[in-house]
């Protein structure tokens, strides 16, 4: 437990844009999509309880977070417009999805393909 959690001293959720920007006590400064924080949730619905039984989530692209909700001082527990609020984002997990968003969504991306799922982007 030696290492130190670096904690966001700024969570702004812009609605229209669908992006969750954050702002951590670093000077850190992300810009999350709604869709990358659900496709990536860290519920066992969503990553299963191994590696092997994560579930590729489809038809993500228009999902919009409706609840922001604090978890103690480590983590949000964010609630989505199609019903799914299990999963607890950590400043951890939080901090490691803005720091490597670009490798997860293309990784995202590339599993759609090979799942032969198409992004509707309208």
């Amino acid at each position: 437990m030696g290492d130190h959690v670096i904690n966001p001293t700024d969570i702004k959720l812009h609605q229209k844009s669908r992006i969750l920007e954050i702002v951590f006590e670093d000077g850190a400064h992300f810009e999350l999509s709604c869709e990358l924080l659900r496709v990536y949730s860290p519920s066992a619905e969503v990553r299963g309880h191994s590696p092997d039984q994560a579930v590729l989530q489809v038809d993500k692209e228009n999902v919009a977070i409706t609840q922001i909700e604090p978890v103690g001082r480590y983590a949000v527990k964010l609630a989505f417009d199609d019903g799914h609020d299990t999963g607890l984002y950590s400043w951890d997990m939080l901090y490691d999805l803005g720091q490597h968003s670009n490798s997860y969504w293309k990784n995202y991306l590339e599993r759609l393909k090979e799942a032969g799922h198409e992004r509707n982007t309208q």
